[in-house]
């Protein structure tokens, strides 16, 4: 299957999740609690889904209602598969000044294979880090699967120009060429790949995974654009 970020959800999902900005950096002089956040954060990187809820529960008898710590539960309870556990914790206040909620709401309805609902979601993810290149892969990859292949093509090719060196963008923009009915462009992207034998085995994914898509009808489609 074909990676959407960095990380991979349990199960058959392609969507990874962003750590909150404030685990990485919160304060100019680092406290505890941003700390233990990177801590967190970290546990999530190397795999260990679990041994980050144990911690957040600990966090939360000392930062109670941390909305950073929130969202670091939801990507983990995602990493898990607990779908629905996640969508609970998303049950947040409606003021979301920074969208970083937006996120994480158009990941829950990318989970449930809702990708048109998910649209709007990563569009304001989108609109709120306009530099960063996950979101606009997230909302590329979703419109995709809502069979809108031309607006995938484009919203993916600004993420690669984004993050150019980035191979599971490159990967997404691979496969929406291909479900596009763009074979050359999509040769002229693979032939940028050096290793022969690593470009004919990815050529071999990208083809079994347009497929598989081309094989599901795209629920919806059209819709979800604003």
């Amino acid at each position: 299957m074909i990676r959407l970020t960095r990380s991979m959800l349990a199960g058959a999902l392609l969507l990874g999740l962003v750590a909150p900005a404030a685990a990485a950096a919160t304060d100019a002089v680092p406290s505890t609690r941003g700390l233990y956040l990177q801590l967190i954060s970290q546990a999530r990187m190397d795999g260990r889904a679990r041994a980050a809820l144990a911690y957040l529960d600990d966090f939360d008898l000392r930062y109670p209602d941390d909305p950073d710590a929130r969202l670091l539960r939801i990507n983990s309870l995602l990493d898990l598969g607990d779908i629905d556990s996640a969508e609970m914790v998303a049950r947040l206040p409606a003021d979301d000044r920074d969208q970083s909620m937006s996120l994480v709401r158009g990941h829950l309805h990318a989970a449930r294979g809702r990708w048109a609902e998910a649209i709007p979601f990563y569009q304001a993810a989108t609109r709120a880090y306009p530099t960063d290149a996950l979101p606009r892969n997230a909302l590329g990859y979703a419109q995709l699967r809502a069979g809108q292949s031309a607006a995938a093509i484009e919203t993916l090719r600004s993420a690669a120009d984004l993050a150019p060196g980035d191979t599971v963008i490159r990967n997404n923009l691979l496969l929406a060429l291909t479900l596009g009915n763009q074979p050359a462009q999509a040769a002229a992207l693979l032939d940028g790949m050096a290793d022969p034998q690593a470009r004919l085995l990815l050529s071999r994914q990208i083809a079994a995974e347009a497929a598989g898509i081309a094989a599901v009808p795209a629920p919806h489609a059209g819709k979800g654009n604003s």
